[in-house]
């Protein structure tokens, strides 16, 4: 055993005869937190990283820790000694009864005034992350600012704290109980964008020509791409309230729209909505709906089974003077099976040329030309597929689209 253990081995074992040095810490007493890291990669929980200073003796300390007023999880408390890790041992904790606190026995080969680490999980300090992007007047890229709106109603008083989120650089702040601040976080200038119209067929009106004396669009959004290209790519952009602006031209900006933006990882994308269309046109109808393949009872009176054979056609009209990027979103439910798609008469490739995203969904982004002198251009999309093992007393109008 080498002389370090034997020296705290000794000490545990002379626990009752040694003098016990008392010192006592508590979160309200700011001047004996020496740095303070407030962690906030999680958005479930603030993670609170503090350093402190402690005067302890040789042979066994008492350290009274608590926390009233203060909502911390007990059991995430932890202490770490940094100046002489190998010389100062955490031996125990305790829970006194019916306190919010708790007492750590620190055994120690020497006198020191040690810096220690003491870390815990807090409630009621939270953060809201907010986005600012303003467009360039040919709407090819954005200005992003990211900002953070960081709200503390725990209990406890920040004079100066070093704040910490998985992105972006970390800053010195300092809040106090029930107190809101907003702090610029992130800025990116000329991210590129991409305008994107979308289609979704189980949210989009199929023919607008249908309806009378209403103004029918097509949602348009900015798509962002979470990549190094585009002055991004470091780190993944949370979710949150995104406002956006175009460049008026005049040295002033006009807002286009808000969204709630979703979380982006790296080499994902991120869309903000800003507003509909009536640019692009989606004229779309079901062609063919029929039952074949029928299986029947012995007798021939009972239908059993059957698959259906079902056409969709949708026609893409661009009005606008430049090509734009149409995402179409399809839903076919049940079991089914594609038996192919073509765009103007050229099939096109599942996973090459548009994404299943899941049993149910389909994906396309189709790129239309600009109009003409003659008129709009126009793409023909086509899905012609089967429903499988249909039971019998479902009826094909089931499967009628809209």
């Amino acid at each position: 055993m080498n002389s370090k253990a034997n020296k705290i081995m000794a000490i545990v074992l002379a626990i009752s005869f040694v003098t016990v040095a008392q010192a006592r810490i508590k979160l309200v007493a700011l001047p004996e937190r020496a740095a303070t890291i407030i962690r906030l990669d999680n958005p479930q929980a603030t993670l609170i990283e503090e350093e402190r200073v402690l005067t302890l003796q040789e042979g066994m300390n008492k350290v009274d820790f608590s926390w009233n007023g203060v909502s911390i999880d007990a059991d995430s408390i932890r202490l770490q000694p940094i100046d002489h890790p190998d010389n100062v041992t955490l031996i125990s904790v305790s829970y006194p009864p019916g306190e919010a606190a708790l007492v750590w026995d620190i055994a120690c080969a020497g006198d020191y005034v040690e810096k220690v680490r003491i870390s815990y999980l807090l409630s009621n300090i939270d953060r809201l992350i907010t986005y600012k992007a303003v467009a360039n007047k040919a709407e090819t890229g954005v200005d992003l600012k990211s900002y953070i709106i960081l709200r503390n109603f725990s209990g406890e008083d920040f004079d100066k704290a070093r704040i910490m989120l998985d992105y972006g650089e970390s800053f010195e702040q300092g809040i106090d109980h029930e107190e809101t601040k907003q702090l610029l976080f992130l800025k990116a200038p000329e991210v590129p964008i991409t305008k994107v119209w979308k289609f979704d067929s189980n949210q989009q009106v199929w023919n607008p020509e249908e309806l009378e004396n209403q103004n029918v669009g097509i949602p348009v959004s900015y798509r962002i791409e979470n990549k190094e290209d585009s002055n991004l790519g470091k780190f993944a952009l949370w979710g949150g309230k995104a406002r956006i602006y175009q460049d008026d031209g005049h040295e002033s900006t006009i807002i286009l729209g808000e969204d709630n933006a979703i979380l982006a990882p790296v080499g994902e994308k991120m869309e903000l909505y800003i507003g509909d269309s009536r640019d692009i046109v989606v004229t779309q109808k079901q062609m063919v709906l029929e039952r074949v393949d029928e299986q029947r009872s012995n007798n021939g009176r009972t239908l059993i089974l059957y698959n259906t054979n079902e056409e969709v056609e949708a026609t893409l009209e661009n009005f606008k003077d430049s090509e734009a990027v149409l995402t179409m979103v399809q839903h076919i439910d049940g079991e089914w099976e594609m038996d192919r798609c073509l765009l103007d008469g050229q099939r096109l490739t599942m996973g090459e040329d548009y994404k299943k995203k899941d049993a149910n969904t389909l994906e396309f982004e189709i790129t239309l030309p600009a109009r003409t002198e003659t008129g709009p251009a126009k793409k023909v999309l086509r899905m012609i597929y089967h429903h499988k093992n249909v039971r019998g007393n479902v009826p094909l109008e089931r499967f009628a689209r809209r």
